[in-house]
């Protein structure tokens, strides 16, 4: 099993002949795609970012390809899957967990194409005719009330009932009095500008300490909010809990687990009331099916993270018709300059806070080299535990 398997019949898609990434460099950070070929000649794309270091995902999956895909059957996804982590002793991480899930991605969206089917009715079909999401990354500029609220009014404006800011600039474990009251200034100017009937959850970056984190869950509890997103770091996960007993709303997380197995702890210590697993990160559309039937048996929902491309986007709401307990999923489309869209031909579209039912086979999606060619990875890179993180400052 940990061998490609030539032996059987292949699948209607024929077998892998042939994969390759590519990059594409935006002003918030680089894009990575796998896409790969068959001997039918059908292809079928994933997205591999990394917020950092996508140079080490194309790599590393330009290098899994000759282990562990050249000649495989894109139907067999289990035993692919398999194989990516256990024949190259992946044992969970950041970097691994991206080319998996982007070549799961991919996968999927060559068997859809190959059945003349959409992915999503490949991974339990529709529970729902729209998914909703959320916008993030509407927030960019001076971190100051009246800034927060105009460009909250403006997001809601392009029809999002949702939305979710990270209120406490470069706070690391503790936040000094006056960053206190300017971060809950920030939320209450937000909660005002946009009325009590749109949800707002806010972002902690796994910052804080438990004493803080005791602290804010007290002080965020006036402005009616959809939940608190990692309010600590994950090194300190046994200690979530106690935050869930005191909070008056739920509290999230789950982002940085690569897979079923790094999960593991978060729902043995019941960490949370939302889990975020990232289709780009936590084992494509293979994985997060696991993850989100583990999280309904805990009595938990599910809101995918997506600070990816538009292509997760798309990809994420595939997942998210079929998902019985989805809540919401995250977007950073709009902040997005319009050639990411040429770039990525037939990505879904966001209409007023939703992703419509898609009717495409696969994905839906192709990847326009010649955009590609003309924005090439910029490699930069933002701190967000240094002052000024808010405005995207990039070096």
């Amino acid at each position: 099993m940990l061998t490609v398997n030539t032996t059987r019949p292949a699948g209607p898609a024929g077998r892998i002949s042939r994969v390759e990434t590519l990059q594409l460099g935006t002003a918030w950070r680089d894009f990575g795609y796998v896409r790969i070929h068959t001997d039918e000649g059908l292809s079928g794309i994933g997205e591999i970012t990394h917020p950092y270091r996508v140079d080490e995902t194309c790599r590393l999956t330009e290098a899994m390809a000759h282990r562990h895909l050249l000649g495989a059957d894109p139907f067999d996804v289990e035993e692919i899957w398999l194989r990516m982590y256990q024949g190259d002793f992946l044992r969970g991480g950041d970097i691994g967990g991206v080319v998996v899930s982007g070549v799961d991605q991919a996968l999927h969206d060559i068997m859809g194409k190959a059945l003349g089917v959409p992915v999503y009715r490949l991974t339990g079909g529709a529970v729902r005719d729209r998914v909703r999401v959320y916008a993030n990354g509407w927030y960019t500029g001076e971190r100051v009330p009246e800034e927060f609220a105009a460009k909250a009014k403006e997001a809601v404006g392009r029809g999002f009932s949702a939305l979710k800011f990270d209120p406490f600039g470069a706070g690391l474990h503790e936040l000094e009095r006056p960053e206190l009251k300017r971060s809950l200034a920030l939320v209450e100017a937000v909660r005002e500008a946009v009325g009590p009937d749109v949800d707002l959850f806010i972002e902690g970056h796994a910052r804080f300490g438990t004493a803080t984190a005791r602290r804010l869950v007290h002080e965020l509890a006036p402005y009616d909010i959809g939940w608190f997103e990692e309010p600590m770091p994950w090194t300190h996960i046994e200690r979530y809990a106690e935050l869930r007993r005191i909070a008056t709303f739920p509290i999230s997380g789950g982002e940085h687990f690569h897979n079923r197995y790094e999960y593991k702890q978060l729902f043995a210590t019941e960490a949370v009331d939302i889990v975020q697993p990232d289709l780009s990160m936590a084992g494509g559309f293979t994985e997060l099916r696991k993850i989100a039937a583990q999280a309904d048996a805990h009595g938990m929902l599910v809101a995918p993270h997506n600070s990816n491309s538009p292509l997760c986007t798309t990809a994420s709401a595939h997942a998210g018709f079929g998902l019985t307990n989805l809540k919401i999923l995250e977007t950073f489309d709009a902040l997005l300059e319009p050639y990411v869209f040429d770039a990525l031909r037939g990505v879904l579209p966001v209409e007023d806070g939703y992703v419509p039912l898609p009717t495409a086979p696969g994905l839906g999606v192709e990847l326009a080299d010649e955009v590609f060619e003309e924005h090439p990875p910029s490699h930069r890179f933002w701190n967000m535990f240094a002052d000024g993180w808010e405005k995207r400052n990039r070096t």
